[in-house]
């Protein structure tokens, strides 16, 4: 890389924003300087520029920064026109073959999952959820498998503030039951909707993860009641695990 004091202004706010998007926790101008090698004040001024402009905010009101929507909507639109598009199509198609139900591609947005890819069942009946649908965290395989995904604190702290709107009578209404279930769901490494979100409708989700093993979004497989039983589901997780790796691989692995 170029000398630190040769790199043009735009290069310098793309690395404030690759060392945010890497981090676990949100950072202090401070320690984005320390980071990057960056003048502090340099980071100041392109922090708030980035605030301003939607793609970082501040926690509250703290002096940390961390990922906002305008930055999480450019990654998800990254995942969906990467060169990898072509082979995540094919590696959905392959588990819609081997499950024989729908295949769900779903990320983390702010106010819940958003279906990003997905490869229908050939069944004449099937439940329909078009690709850019929003769900909610509390009642869904994805949005659970995501939950499960965060630190401990950050999970708590995150439960606390959702709006728990009870779908069906299997809805989770309380952040104790849902705690204990996200609790389960990590050391499984896969989540179940038993009619959460849907009457008739249940769902399998596990997460593919980047190099650091950090969650970026869920393979998902659903199917109504008619056909689909929970055990018949979970008899079907390593198929959906393996093409998760695939995924994971795929997307990013050299």
């Amino acid at each position: 890389m170029a000398s630190k004091d040769r790199i043009p202004s735009n290069l310098r706010a793309l690395l404030i924003l690759e060392v945010l998007g890497r981090s676990d926790h949100a950072m202090t101008a401070t320690e984005i300087s320390h980071a990057l090698c960056l003048p502090k004040q340099t980071v100041h001024r392109l922090c708030t520029t980035l605030t301003e402009n939607g793609f970082i905010s501040r926690v509250l009101s703290s002096k940390k920064y961390q990922v906002a929507r305008r930055l999480r909507e450019l990654g998800s639109g990254l995942l969906h026109n990467s060169r990898g598009h072509i082979a995540r199509r094919q590696i959905l198609k392959d588990l819609a073959n081997e499950v024989g139900e729908t295949v769900n591609f779903v990320v983390p947005e702010d106010d819940g999952m958003r279906y990003l890819d997905r490869v229908e069942t050939d069944w004449a009946f099937r439940i329909q959820l078009p690709i850019g649908t929003n769900v909610p965290f509390h009642c869904t395989a994805s949005g659970k498998c995501f939950l499960a995904s965060l630190p401990l604190q950050k999970r708590r702290s995150f439960v606390n503030n959702l709006n728990f709107e009870q779908r069906t009578e299997q809805t989770h209404t309380s952040t104790e039951t849902l705690l204990e279930e996200l609790a389960q769901i990590r050391k499984l490494q896969y989540s179940l909707d038993r009619e959460e979100l849907f009457d008739g409708m249940i769902a399998l989700s596990v997460p593919i993860t980047d190099k650091t093993g950090r969650f970026v979004a869920a393979i998902a497989m659903h199917g109504p009641t008619q056909r689909l039983s929970i055990d018949l589901l979970v008899s079907q997780v390593d198929l959906i695990k393996n093409a998760g790796k695939r995924l994971s691989k795929e997307l990013f692995f050299d």
